[in-house]
Order: C-alpha cells, then structure tokens, then sequence
C-alpha cells in the first residue's frame, strides 16, 4: 500500500502522539509499505513538508510546552498527497487535517482517521477540564467537523471508543493499541546508577500538564512511611514544571525532572522499582505500557476518563483517581512486600507482549484494507 499519514508534528518526537506515529510509520515500513507524511519541519523525500502555524505569545507557549507544533493548512500537499496515495490516515482533528480531508475526499482517495486526542488534552490546559458541557462540547464539534467524514476510525482503547459511541459518533470503530516495540521494551533489570543507588525509585512518565495528576504522586510519596528512602522520577516535560517543583520542596529526597530521550528513558526503567500512572483522562497511556513491559509493576489510578487501568492485572495496581491516601498506602505496600513485586513484575512483562506493535499494524492493515474496498466499491 501507498499510505500517507498527516499528522502536524513529525520529526520531534516530545510527545506521545508524534511517538506513536512515528513507530507506527516504521513498522508499515517494515511489512513493505510505502508510507509518507504530511507534517511541518524539514522537506524530505517521504514528507509533503508544510509551513508551521503561529499563535500569540501566551497561546504560542501553551501549544509548544506540551511538546506539539500545529502546521498551516496546505492544499498543495494535499493535492500532492492524493495523487499518489491509495490511503490516507488522519491522526488528529487539526485544521491541517480538516482542510486536507476537503481535498482528499474530493479526489476520491480512501481515507481513515484515529483518535488520538481526548478533550481532556485541551481543556485541562486551560483550567477547565472537569468541566462535563465543555467537553461535551469538544466531542461533539469533532464529530461534525472531522470524525463524521469517515467510516473508519482507528480508537486505542475500549474506553475512548465507548466515548465515541455515547457522542454518536457513526463510523465503525476498531480498537487497536497503539503498540510497543517489544525487541526494546522487555524485561530487563541494571544496576542502579549511583544517584540512585541504595533507594526506593518511583517513576512516572507524562507530560506536564493537569490531567497528568503528578501533583497527587508527589502528595502520597511524601504521606509515605519510607518517604526518606523513595527517590522520585517525573520524566517529561511540560506548562506545569514550576508548580511541580514547587510541590516536590516538601519531598526528602529532591525530585527528578527530566525529558529523556527514548534509550535513556528505558535505562531508567530498567532501573526504578515501582512505576505510578496518576492520569485522570488517558486514552492508553503508551509510557505505562512501557514501563511493565520493561518489568515494573505499574500503580495507576481508576478513573473513568482514563483507559490505563485495563493494565491492571490486580487491586493492587489500582488506586481512586486523586486519592493520595491511597496511593501512598499502594506505594508502601509494594515497598514491603519485594517478594511479590518480583513475581509481578515478570507477570506484567509477559502481559505486554499481548501490546506488540506487529499485532497492531496487522489489525490496521485490515482495517486500511476494508476501507478501501469500500472506497473501490462507491
């Protein structure tokens, strides 16, 4: 298949949706497909390279600071795109993806959309994401503007798809994980680094941002019993850093802030002990997935808007979503009992194999496929 991807922000991988694009395009690549982008940044021979969209400072900042880039609408790419497509997946309801789709419907290309990106990534940027109408009204304003435009949408997760179905959405949706690459991601244990030497390391991964919840970590870690001996590792970056540092003043040991390339970050798993997942809306959460993949046992928080906890192979990986009293009670129960954490984390690395990202591209090569036999039929 010749298959293009749009997707706004491509070469800079400082998020987990431009993460997963860019494993997923590999991995088509693998199976023999051709596969192209439709991105801002740098022209490349497998990239339809489009111009970078501006905003006011204060909006600029929001934007940039959870590592994504909106790109300009391009017709001329577009055009490019469906001259030599057979399809073409849209990744997010951006106003790049919302013009081109213009195009590429009125070339009569088969096309295919995922759902990437949750309410929630937005409205809690702008302290409103509790907010039910608000959302509400997001779902729905991507129902008529994009989603309803396809008949194939491509949902990480039982979750979000449930959403899709309460928001009437009407395409047929296929529930695919986004997938992780398990000859990088498997249980694998190193010797701890001296600044981690002889401590309890707890680690999160996430952008900095109000869904992710790292306030609530950071409030257990310092409620626990072995406070003096955890070591805190928030890897990513984000709007929230300086509140977040704030926060951590009251831990005993200095928190660790840091974005981390992806062959550090799996050094620092291998390294951590217990792996905490605070989000309150998810649609998978890519950065659990490697976490137990790599062997940690992961305590992640049940909240309905939030799909990681399908993760959970017991209670004792779960916690109520902004309850650091739980949390913290989860966290020093898994610290006294390194017996079982031993057992499940071997548990957990052998539940990520079911998440490979060669179960996923075959599931979305069907799904590609349906769409355009269909597409030849109309």
């Amino acid at each position: 298949m010749k298959i293009v991807l749009v997707m706004d922000q491509f070469d800079d991988a400082t998020n987990g949706t431009t993460i997963s694009a860019r494993r997923f395009a590999e991995a088509l690549s693998k199976q023999g497909h051709q596969v192209r982008v439709i991105a801002c940044g740098e022209p490349r021979e497998d990239k339809y390279a489009v111009h970078q969209m501006h905003f006011l400072p204060v909006v600029e900042h929001i934007v940039t600071s959870q590592g994504m880039r909106l790109a300009l609408p391009s017709p001329h790419a577009a055009a490019e795109a469906a001259a030599w497509a057979d399809i073409v997946h849209f990744l997010v309801p951006t106003p790049l993806a919302v013009a081109g789709l213009r195009y590429i419907e009125q070339a009569g290309v088969a096309h295919t959309a995922a759902f990437h990106c949750q309410p929630e990534n937005i409205t809690f940027s702008f302290h409103m994401g509790n907010s039910q109408r608000v959302n509400d009204w997001i779902y729905n304003r991507f129902r008529d503007v994009f989603y309803n435009r396809f008949t194939h949408i491509h949902c990480p997760s039982n979750m979000i798809a449930q959403q899709l179905c309460q928001h009437g959405y009407t395409a047929q949706l296929h529930v695919i994980s986004n997938g992780i690459d398990c000859s990088k991601y498997y249980y694998q244990k190193r010797e701890k680094e001296p600044w981690l030497a002889g401590k309890f390391a707890v680690i999160m991964v996430g952008r900095y941002s109000g869904e992710k919840r790292q306030d609530v970590l950071i409030e257990a870690i310092s409620k626990s019993r072995y406070a003096q001996q955890i070591q805190l590792i928030l890897a990513g970056k984000g709007p929230q850093a300086d509140k977040l540092h704030k926060l951590s003043e009251k831990l005993h040991n200095p928190v660790v802030m840091q974005f981390y390339t992806p062959e550090r970050l799996i050094e620092i798993l291998s390294q951590c002990d217990l792996y905490v997942h605070t989000s309150d809306a998810e649609i998978e959460a890519m950065s659990c997935m490697e976490a137990f993949a790599c062997g940690l046992v992961p305590v992640i928080a049940q909240s309905p808007r939030s799909a990681t906890p399908q993760f959970a192979l017991d209670e004792r990986s779960l916690f109520p979503a902004g309850d650091s009293d739980a949390l913290s009670r989860k966290i020093d129960w898994w610290i006294e009992h390194p017996d079982e954490r031993r057992e499940m984390e071997r548990r957990y690395a052998q539940q990520a194999e079911r998440y490979s990202i060669e179960n996923s591209i075959r599931q979305t090569e069907e799904m590609f496929s349906r769409a355009m036999e269909e597409n030849q039929r109309r």
